[in-house]
């Protein structure tokens, strides 16, 4: 085993890996510093595979966090197509796949997350489609044509987007939700509304509380999907959308503290001294709320590498940033800032026509804002995030109230 002086490894192959990589260089790491990614790609960003880059609109280049000539410059080694097997913490080193033995004198688990699998009979059929890499969007795009069935399971972010996509290639669409409407849990009743309406408005069937039986196939490639209630749906391919898994298993077996994925504190240090967790995976103590959060976004593993690797480098840093997240459908742009769950909100107050789906909504726990969207109005969620941080008291008028500037809003 070759044995290095200050190196720094990281395992993964997303945002995180690529922005926490940067963030190391920027800050002043000049030792050996190591990505290994179980992809034959380099690090690249994950929205767009469920947006531009499935409508065909970004290029595959786009996706990249780097160009491959930067980490050439910056003496970053690639150890692509390599998976990570296991963290022996004591000994500071990580043993890959081959038997290859990687020591580090710092660690960053930066693992992200995978689709939760559908468990039903048939769920092994040829056209039953996930979507969390590359290839996947690749795979989807293909199967997205004019004409044909698709039945979307799972009426969540991903899953709303793949059949935004799919209706806007001419695809007749099914989404089958087991709740009454779609994102509800995550946006309420009042705001899972308006896309609920988005996707009738476009075409597409929702079947909101249903329950999958099965997927029915033949020679071996789905052809629908039978429901409890006795319905099926004809199908050409199924897209799965039932939520992710923080990919954490070499976390667990190395004895670190996962629940929910991989506990740290704010600084973004895990249980276990040297080694430390950013984006997806990371369960992450918030001080504000103070409890931990797990934010499945692209936000988190945008800018929480910039703590951990001031964190690994003795930097006193703390992640305090509000959540955030955004989709695109169909005409609908929408950002979203802060964080609640069903039950810690009294109201939802509306700044602007939902009907139109043009508005600001505020999520209200008494006289106090704790979480902001914005759909298809621009340049706002600096201010939403300014009142939400501020903490002060408003009153539901005023926020509602059009012809008052967000700013006059805060105090």
């Amino acid at each position: 085993m070759r044995k290095i002086v200050n190196s720094f490894v990281i395992i993964g192959g997303g945002l995180a890996a690529g922005q926490a990589a940067e963030a190391l260089r920027t800050h002043g790491h000049n030792g050996p510093l190591t990505i290994i990614g179980d992809e034959p790609e380099r690090p690249y960003v994950r929205p767009p595979l469920s947006k531009g880059y499935l409508l065909g609109k970004d290029t595959r280049d786009s996706l990249f966090v780097h160009p491959e000539r930067w980490y050439q410059e910056h003496n970053v080694e690639l150890l692509l197509g390599k998976r990570a097997r296991s963290v022996d913490w004591r000994a500071r080193r990580v043993e890959l796949d081959d038997g290859v033995q990687v020591p580090y004198a710092k660690l960053l688990l930066a693992t992200g997350s995978s689709p939760r699998l559908l468990t039903v009979p048939g769920a092994d059929l040829a056209n039953v489609l996930y979507l969390r890499r590359i290839g996947d969007s690749k795979r989807l795009r293909s199967a997205f044509k004019a004409g044909a069935k698709v039945v979307v399971i799972g009426a969540g972010w991903i899953g709303l987007e793949t059949a935004a996509a799919a209706r806007m290639a001419g695809a007749e669409v099914t989404v089958l939700e087991h709740s009454g409407l779609p994102l509800l849990k995550a946006l309420g009743r009042e705001a899972a509304e308006v896309f609920a309406a988005l996707h009738a408005d476009h075409g597409v069937e929702l079947l909101p509380n249903v329950e999958v039986a099965s997927l029915t196939g033949a020679q071996g490639r789905v052809v629908g999907v039978q429901l409890v209630d006795g319905r099926h749906i004809s199908a050409d391919c199924v897209v799965v959308g039932i939520g992710i898994t923080p990919n954490d298993q070499i976390a667990r077996n190395a004895g670190l503290d996962v629940r929910n994925g991989i506990v740290t504190d704010e600084h973004l240090q895990t249980s276990i001294p040297h080694v430390y967790a950013a984006g997806d995976v990371a369960n992450a103590y918030h001080p504000r709320y103070g409890r931990h959060l797990r934010v499945e976004h692209w936000a988190n593993a945008l800018h929480q590498p910039e703590i951990a690797a001031l964190s690994m480098l003795g930097r006193d840093a703390a992640y305090l940033r509000l959540p955030y997240f955004y989709t695109d459908q169909y005409d609908l742009g929408m950002e979203y800032t802060g964080y609640t769950e069903p039950g810690a909100y009294d109201r939802v107050v509306f700044r602007g026509e939902r009907s139109t789906r043009e508005f600001i909504a505020f999520w209200m726990a008494g006289k106090r804002v704790v979480a902001g969207m914005s759909v298809n109005v621009w340049d706002v969620i600096d201010p939403i995030r300014a009142i939400i941080e501020t903490g002060s008291e408003m009153d539901d008028t005023r926020l509602a109230d059009l012809m008052i500037p967000l700013d006059q809003l805060i105090s």
